[in-house]
């Protein structure tokens, strides 16, 4: 259904040589660059002189279903009891294989989840005011019909709370493997910036990019966190879930971005940094100036091609923010 906007790894891709023709519907041939790629350096300089060592502690976050405020009928409930967390709990009862979920906020934006399990964490994004939620179930092939239907006001009090929670895309718990190898990567880092860097460069360094597992996987796919970190295997969409996840566990606020690089449908990342704000970018920073974070580009491609296709970020363009 084009007309409702799914999240794919058809669409999540990038080809992964700068000098290729890109295509929407990219990641085949040509996805991964023939022959060595060099490596990645980071040059990061820190405001100020910091001599303790952060903690490395970990802390994950768990949605719950209070079921305080909730909007349903006897198939599904929408659980807003914690939207002041940044979330919404979504728990389908039927028996329909292939249900979807809307939600358009106050930016008009409309987000479409496919519930592959009874229950689904959904985060709210879009900022505080009034929301429209809608689910689907399936009547045949590409044809849905409207299962429910509600309004509500949102409003997130704990405006790092979308991006400090697991949820549908950010997938994982305080047993998911991606946990304590988070906590051995922030080890002995004195800042959170150190700790975005070590992570960054073990994802870079051992992730490949893995095009025969983006043909393979269905329409409904999304990221198993552990699995990419057992297989060390993924495309974009796994490494931007694996890295959120990691920094999430280790209290850095973290947002998985999807929108076009270039003219290809990819997904990326955004951190928080302490006197630094929202960054979107971390790849070098010379005290000024920083440039986009893009895992999969960043451990696919040369050094130089990385920088002249990422320049100020004005090649991306995001659209969706989970």
């Amino acid at each position: 259904m084009r007309n409702m906007q799914t999240v794919t790894m058809k669409y999540l891709c990038i080809f992964l040589s700068v000098v290729c023709a890109l295509s929407l519907f990219g990641c085949r041939e040509k996805a991964i660059a023939e022959g060595e790629f060099d490596s990645i350096t980071y040059e990061v300089t820190a405001s100020e002189d910091v001599t303790s060592v952060r903690s490395n502690e970990s802390v994950v976050l768990e949605p719950v279903a209070l079921g305080e405020v909730v909007y349903g009928n006897e198939t599904v409930s929408i659980d807003a009891s914690n939207a002041s967390e940044g979330y919404i709990f979504v728990i389908y009862t039927g028996n329909n294989p292939k249900v979807k979920m809307q939600l358009t906020g106050p930016d008009g934006v409309t987000y479409t989840y496919n519930m592959q399990s009874q229950n689904a964490v959904i985060p709210i994004t879009s900022g505080n005011g009034h929301y429209t939620a809608k689910i689907y179930e399936n009547i045949s092939g590409s044809q849905y019909s409207t299962l429910f239907t509600t309004d509500m006001d949102l409003t997130v009090t704990n405006t790092f709370g979308p991006y400090l929670y697991p949820n549908q895309y950010v997938n994982f718990n305080e047993n998911s493997a991606i946990v304590p190898k988070a906590r051995e990567l922030a080890e002995g880092a004195k800042t959170d910036l150190e700790v975005v860097t070590a992570v960054y460069s073990y994802i870079v360094g051992n992730v490949v990019y893995d095009k025969d597992k983006l043909e393979a996987a269905e329409k409904t796919y999304l990221p198993d966190v552990d699995e990419v970190l057992s297989t060390k295997r993924g495309f974009c969409f796994d490494y931007a879930a694996l890295m959120c996840s990691m920094l999430r566990s280790q209290r850095i606020p973290a947002r998985m971005e999807i929108g076009y690089a270039g003219d290809v449908y990819h997904a990326w990342l955004s951190v928080y940094i302490d006197d630094k704000g929202w960054v979107s970018g971390m790849i070098e920073f010379n005290g000024t100036d920083w440039t986009l974070m893009d895992p999969t580009f960043a451990a696919n491609t040369s050094n130089a091609k990385l920088k002249s296709f990422i320049g100020d970020g004005s090649n991306y363009v995001t659209k969706y923010v989970y």
